[in-house]
């Protein structure tokens, strides 16, 4: 097993990650930015080292200076969390070129599937449905207009190396296309340093869930259940929850099936994620997320399976410890997003100082956060600031557990506003606690909680 590990991330993901090393007997080093000195993960680590200024691109995105901090360190591995490089081809072919196992999917997978276009080709091949699109990256606005318009309106404008729901524009009307384009290929170049789009048909009413996987790179593939994340602003998730509430067994079944399948088809190594839409009785593939989900405690909560764990294992050429057989699911995960946002103006972030921190407690909940009181949140970055994760027998239980977790939740600062109060009135919604809730809910219930109260 790896003597040395340099988490080159952030954030509560960095401290999760440093949790499980530290439980293995793992020595770890942590990053930090200028903004970051003296953030959880620093204080926690056993080394610490500064890349750069508070900007990503010159200090989490800086894969010359995590590099060279890992060398200089002793470390013999990297974990790259979710964001940031965790999906960058080049920066994983960069750690295995200096000797440094990079825990995650190696860089000959991250180029075939963090490319949405071909991930999209790859899946159809292994016979998994796809949405009407384009099967590669389109180069000008013109190609988009003839793909919209072979599709049908709406149709939703994708990043081609996109991930977290960053780089997606819905366009509804012929006459909004070259706006959208134009505002995309921008968007995807500052988030991702690559301009190229692809197009595919929107559904207005689907659910999203997803199959969170492990493979062993050799063909062997274990799915540890699905989740469903169709609360979400922005295509970005602020309420996850497994099993997938309400979807019918042979359905959950053909779904968790469909993403072993393709896995197994490409050799997946370590932990990933299988997303899809789901109309009806039909779904249909996204993309494939070759890193650990934010929203990864929920399985591991329902399951007993430390998701860490397995991808360091997985990296360090131990292959799995469980097996399909292991894997027994009880009860029901809801987890939800704290950010530093404001519901009531559009999640605008509302960057500050954290005065009052104070996370709740009591038994089956569980809350990963790297707030503390002075905590200063910058608009640097991803503005999270808590997932609060609860488990209970059945999902009345865990709904009126998350809400009573999310009252506890003492968080706030100075011009700071949080999704907290926003969260409580989802849960309570009548289309929610129906399990009858799309992607479309947050858009539905627009900025005003009392307007939500009355969706069922």
């Amino acid at each position: 097993m790896f003597s040395t590990i340099l988490i080159a991330n952030r954030g509560e993901i960095a401290l999760r990650v440093a949790r499980t090393c530290r439980e293995m007997g793992i020595r770890t080093v942590a990053v930090c930015s200028d903004s970051d000195r003296e953030s959880a993960v620093t204080r926690f680590a056993d080394e610490c080292v500064r890349i750069g200024p508070a900007a990503p691109r010159l200090s989490y995105l800086n894969a010359a200076a995590i590099v060279t901090a890992a060398l200089r360190t002793g470390a013999d591995a990297v974990h790259p969390g979710y964001g940031f490089l965790s999906e960058d081809p080049d920066f994983a072919e960069i750690c295995e070129a200096e000797g440094l196992a990079f825990v995650g999917a190696p860089a000959s997978l991250l180029s075939r599937l963090g490319d949405k276009a071909q991930a999209r080709e790859i899946a159809q091949a292994a016979g998994l449905p796809v949405l009407p699109g384009s099967s590669r990256s389109l180069a000008t606005l013109e190609q988009a207009r003839s793909v919209a318009d072979g599709i049908g309106y709406p149709v939703i404008v994708k990043a081609t190396a996109g991930g977290g729901g960053r780089g997606m524009t819905v366009v509804r009307d012929p006459r909004e296309l070259p706006r959208a384009w134009g505002q995309a290929r921008a968007g995807a170049q500052a988030a991702f340093g690559d301009p190229r789009l692809y197009i595919e048909a929107f559904l207005d009413n689907a659910r999203h869930v997803e199959v969170q996987v492990l493979g062993d790179g050799a063909g062997g593939v274990v799915e540890l259940g699905e989740r469903d994340c169709s609360v979400q602003r922005r295509r970005q998730k602020l309420v996850e929850e497994t099993p997938a509430p309400g979807l019918p067994r042979e359905l959950a079944e053909r779904i968790r099936a469909a993403a072993v399948h393709a896995a197994r088809e490409v050799n997946y190594s370590g932990a990933g994620t299988y997303e899809f839409l789901v109309d009806g009785d039909d779904f249909f593939f996204m993309e494939v997320n070759c890193r650990i989900q934010v929203e990864h405690p929920v399985t591991e909560m329902v399951t007993g399976v430390d998701l860490v764990r397995e991808q360091l294992r997985v990296a360090a050429g131990y292959g799995l410890s469980v097996r399909q057989e292991d894997v027994r699911p009880r009860g029901v995960s809801i987890e939800c997003r704290v950010n530093a946002e404001d519901p009531l103006r559009g999640f605008l972030p509302t960057p500050g100082v954290v005065e009052e921190f104070l996370p709740p407690g009591g038994p089956f909940v569980r809350v990963d956060t790297h707030g503390y009181p002075g905590f200063r949140v910058t608009a640097d970055y991803d503005p999270l600031l808590a997932k609060v994760a609860v488990w209970a027998p059945d999902r009345r239980q865990a709904i009126a557990r998350a809400d009573r977790a999310l009252e506890e939740f003492r968080v706030s600062g100075r011009g700071m506003h949080t999704t907290r109060d926003f969260l409580r009135e989802v849960l309570g919604a009548p289309v929610f606690r129906a399990a009858k809730h799309t992607t479309a809910l947050v858009d539905d219930m627009g900025t005003g909680s009392a307007e939500l109260s009355r969706l069922g």
